[in-house]
């Protein structure tokens, strides 16, 4: 009743374009304060409803205000191991679930916990945290992600000795090659990175369970094996044209840029370039949204952004009421740099050069879900010079290390798991995108910390030596 909900500015357009840094300015101490002091304490906190990992919002929110900053950031570690990126990168459930936001706007959660865990790490209050003692169980955990981070973690915490397989040649995943570095400054990682290595937890590189590293060793070397590679099979446009090109799925082209920040040289006949281009990005969620920041850094000279869905409401959807994730629009930072919009497009076929390079782009105006049927007389055509595929994914890559474990899979193709996180092998277990199929960061924590738990309970059983026993007798 007394203060009004206050976000920080983003940095002018003309500025932020011409770099790669986060694209948010800070708010002052005061007005952190005033923020916190907004939320209710509710009696029913529909926030924690809204938040995978049930973060303790009101209690955070009110040390915040009352300046007990040092009580906040220990309050916020106990349900989340990465507050710096989901304060970050994370749409806010929390915040559409705010029963404030029933009549006003909501409290502004994911802005208070950016801020703490950043205040945390100012002040030296988050530091490595090694167990007391050590159970002898050694524990692998494929795939470097957010939720393979957060269970690597939480299991060496524990007490076990953890190794965690990445494929590619840096620590992190979707947040080191996914995530672009205006979302994400890499740093921000880092020194996470740097406080799990202080802990114990052994980081491996360029190992790709299920080619260059047998998965036989890991059964052999390991009391447990957790997967948490990701759902990384790109949906893909299967029209006439998609051989052409310059056509590339949205996880060819972010992961170079990123690997530009970091200082790599692509070699140009490799390279994935905006640069001068007229650049269609079909997808208009999140993953589009970076592909489209991304062009206007590197100069592209014409962005459009394709939806097969109709434009969404400005406010929310009455088919999502309060408390659920509302259907509304959402402006990200990149659709206020520029581009355009379009909504209701479906594209039909590619055609190109005699050289076989991506030129035309045609398309037709469909209608609503669930037919998108053709709009008669509204086909069109676009000049393009590279074509982003950003339309989702598909479950995890089976070729490989699902196909020679043999794990069940479930109907959407993901790894299918019990109630405990194991799947259909013994001493095996899934989670994050891999075991859920694509979703948010803080789902993939929250999935990383429950499957943590459900192996540490496993360990602690006379199945998981029989397991072990059998897997050295090579049986």
């Amino acid at each position: 009743m007394e203060f009004p909900r206050e976000l920080p500015a983003r940095r002018p357009v003309e500025e932020r374009i011409h770099d790669w840094l986060e694209i948010y300015r800070e708010l002052p101490e005061e007005k952190l304060q005033a923020q916190g002091a907004r939320c209710m304490d509710c009696g029913v906190p529909f926030c924690h409803n809204g938040c995978p990992v049930n973060n303790l919002i009101p209690d955070w929110n009110d040390l915040v205000y009352r300046g007990r900053w040092k009580e906040a950031v220990r309050r916020l570690h106990a349900t989340n191991n990465f507050p710096e990126f989901t304060g970050r990168i994370c749409p806010a459930p929390c915040e559409a679930a705010c029963v404030l936001g029933i009549t006003s706007p909501p409290v502004t959660i994911k802005q208070i916990e950016k801020n703490i865990v950043e205040r945390g790490f100012a002040e030296g209050w988050i530091h490595p945290e090694p167990p007391v003692y050590a159970t002898g169980k050694r524990v692998a955990v494929v795939g470097s992600g957010p939720a393979g981070l957060a269970a690597a973690q939480q299991l060496r915490r524990a007490g076990h000795m953890v190794t965690l397989f990445e494929k590619a040649d840096r620590i992190g995943g979707l947040l080191r090659y996914g995530i672009p570095n205006f979302k994400l400054e890499k740093h921000v990682l880092d020194r996470r990175l740097e406080q799990m290595q202080a802990e114990g937890v052994k980081f491996v590189t360029n190992a790709h369970v299920g080619h260059n590293v047998p998965i036989e060793d890991l059964q052999r070397d390991f009391d447990a094996i957790l997967l948490t590679g990701g759902a990384e099979q790109p949906r893909d446009l299967t029209v006439p044209g998609r051989e052409l090109k310059g056509i590339y799925f949205a996880m060819e082209f972010l992961p170079q840029q990123n690997k530009r920040c970091e200082g790599d040289i692509i070699p140009d006949v490799e390279g994935i370039l905006a640069t001068g281009k007229r650049v269609v990005i079909i997808g208009g969620g999140d993953t589009g949204a970076d592909c489209l920041g991304t062009c206007h850094r590197q100069q592209a000279k014409s962005v459009e952004q394709f939806e097969i869905m109709p434009m969404p409401p400005k406010e929310r959807s009455p088919q999502t009421p309060w408390p659920l994730w509302p259907m509304q629009l959402r402006t990200e930072g990149a659709h206020e740099e520029g581009g355009n919009r379009n909504w209701s497009v479906a594209t039909t076929r590619f055609t190109g050069d005699a050289q076989g390079n991506v030129k035309q782009l045609h398309a037709v105006r469909v209608g609503g879900a669930p037919k998108f049927e053709p709009v008669v007389g509204s086909e069109y055509v676009l000049d393009v010079d590279l074509v982003l595929l950003a339309m989702g994914f598909q479950g995890p890559v089976r070729k490989g290390m699902i196909e020679q474990l043999g794990v069940a899979l479930d109907a959407r193709s993901n790894i299918a798991t019990n109630e405990n996180y194991m799947s259909s092998v013994a001493g095996v277990f899934a989670a994050g995108d891999m075991r859920r199929g694509q979703s948010l960061v803080v789902w993939a924590i929250a999935e990383g910390r429950k499957a943590a738990a459900a192996v540490d309970r496993y360990l602690q059983t006379p199945v998981a030596r029989e397991v072990r026993h059998a897997a050295a007798a090579g049986k």
